[in-house]
């Protein structure tokens, strides 16, 4: 089970946007190789309220992973994507590690004006660590 800060940065000062919240287990007999499935839970800011969920392998010695970017809440409605993740540190003997995602999501902005709902693609990249 993780649940991680979700910083605008690498450093342990970095703003605090919000939390990783999930779990993850070993997917492979050969390499460490994860399933992940997570959500960034936003508590601050222009995203306040509004999660991520990301679902994928999760292959931590790689230098670049990809996992999908599965759904969203709030201003991430109906979210799709992918992210990109990597690792800027990882202690072996702790497991502590800081990694960076470079989130790409299109989802749904909806507004209501004269009774009429009125639904908007938008594209976002994001880039959390």
């Amino acid at each position: 089970m993780i649940d991680d800060p979700l910083t605008e940065g690498p450093e342990m000062s970095s703003k605090l946007l919000g939390r990783a919240q999930g779990f993850y287990g070993s997917a492979s007999q050969k390499e460490a190789g994860l399933l992940m499935a997570m959500n960034f839970a936003f508590i601050q800011g222009k995203y306040n309220g509004s999660t991520i969920t990301v679902l994928g392998r999760n292959q931590v010695f790689n230098k670049v992973r990809e996992m999908l970017v599965i759904g969203g809440s709030g201003l991430f409605w109906f979210a799709t994507g992918y992210v990109e993740a990597r690792t800027h540190y990882f202690n072996l003997t702790t497991g502590d590690a800081i990694v960076e995602y470079n989130v790409y999501v299109l989802h749904y902005l909806s507004c209501l004006v004269s009774g009429h709902i009125y639904f908007f693609l938008c594209l976002s990249s994001l880039l959390l660590f």
